[in-house]
């Protein structure tokens, strides 16, 4: 081949060469603009699962402390302070003759319980069948001053005869509660008082600590 025939085969390659890379492209001749395709994003990739966050242990409550019990009061010193009237179910009850004269009875009761007791105000004294009670004679001591009544000790009471006149009776018992100064209920307990006279002037006094005071007053 010539020399000039080699270079006319050069500057056509050269010249086709040129034309391919100045001509546009498929997509540009048919009169779009092409946007470069972005490269995908690190989104796209598959996602890394988050690690579990530990959830913090639920706090429990603290058991509530148990009440401590409340310490006893100290006792009471006054040695007193619990000792409650007595009734008929504390004492055993007699009567006996003091003066015939005057149909006049001593009225006896002794503690019979292993506690003390307190002997309150006059005794309550009914004659048998009859209706009615003895009146009270003379003041009695307050509660305070009460008699204290140990197991085995003994009260007295002095019981009036009555007048005799055409309205009064004579019976042979009579029935005794004690003043307890409730509602307590009690079972009367009875003595026998022969030939006793009773009239509107029967009459009974506050329990004390001897027999001569319980007939004088």
């Amino acid at each position: 081949m010539s020399t000039v025939r080699r270079a006319a085969v050069v500057l056509v390659a050269a010249s086709a060469l040129a034309l391919t890379a100045c001509g546009p492209s498929e997509d540009g001749a048919a009169g779009g603009t092409e946007v470069p395709t972005a490269a995908p994003t690190a989104s796209g990739a598959p996602s890394t699962p988050a690690k579990p966050t530990p959830s913090s242990p639920a706090k429990t409550s603290k058991p509530a402390k148990p009440t401590t019990p409340s310490e006893p009061g100290t006792p009471s010193t006054d040695p007193d302070y619990d000792v409650f009237p007595c009734s008929t179910y504390d004492v055993t009850f007699t009567a006996s003759l003091a003066e015939p004269t005057t149909s006049s009875y001593l009225l006896k009761i002794t503690n019979k319980s292993g506690k003390p007791c307190r002997v309150l105000g006059h005794p309550v004294v009914t004659f048998g069948d009859l209706d009615g009670q003895a009146t009270e004679r003379g003041a009695a001591p307050g509660i305070e001053d009460a008699i204290r009544l140990a197991p085995g000790q003994s009260a007295y009471a002095g019981l009036m005869g009555g007048l005799k006149t055409s309205k009064s009776k004579t019976v042979s018992s009579i029935a005794m509660t004690m003043n307890t100064e409730s509602d307590l209920t009690q079972v009367p307990l009875k003595a026998s008082t022969p030939g006793l006279n009773v009239s509107d002037d029967n009459s009974v006094t506050p329990w004390v600590d001897n027999a001569e005071d319980a007939l004088s007053l």
